[in-house]
């Protein structure tokens, strides 16, 4: 998927204003998904999306750090100044649409590894 292409639907699925708006969450979904997988992880992920967005999983690098949904949501609120809602609303967003960017098999990969509540932000609900 291009970059172009990419924006747009998350553009579409947040209903944002701009493609300024859904780049600037798409850039801190990916950011903190980083920090919370491991750098093997991100590296396959990111080989799958289009650039400059695989640089920003890649920036996670090192080992990943342990945190739940809550925190994550909490840290893509930090990073977009928005409130933790509207965070799962921008997260939901952007990791859908990397489920929708990259393999079947990568999301499963990536999903086996996470706590089973992130499968609803990648548009994966009542996954076990």
């Amino acid at each position: 998927m291009r970059l172009a292409e990419f924006l747009a639907q998350v553009h579409d699925r947040g209903e944002y204003r701009s493609q300024e708006e859904a780049e600037h969450v798409s850039t801190a979904a990916l950011k903190v998904l980083g920090t919370r997988i491991t750098a093997e992880e991100a590296e396959d992920l990111a080989a799958q999306l289009p650039a400059p967005l695989s640089d920003v999983l890649r920036e996670g690098g090192g080992p990943a750090e342990s945190f739940g949904c809550e925190e994550f949501l909490r840290r893509v609120a930090q990073h977009t100044g928005a409130r933790p809602r509207t965070a799962e609303w921008d997260a939901g967003a952007v990791l859908s649409t990397v489920a929708d960017a990259v393999s079947g098999g990568q999301v499963d990969h990536l999903l086996s590894q996470l706590p089973t509540e992130y499968a609803e932000l990648f548009g994966r609900p009542g996954r076990s």
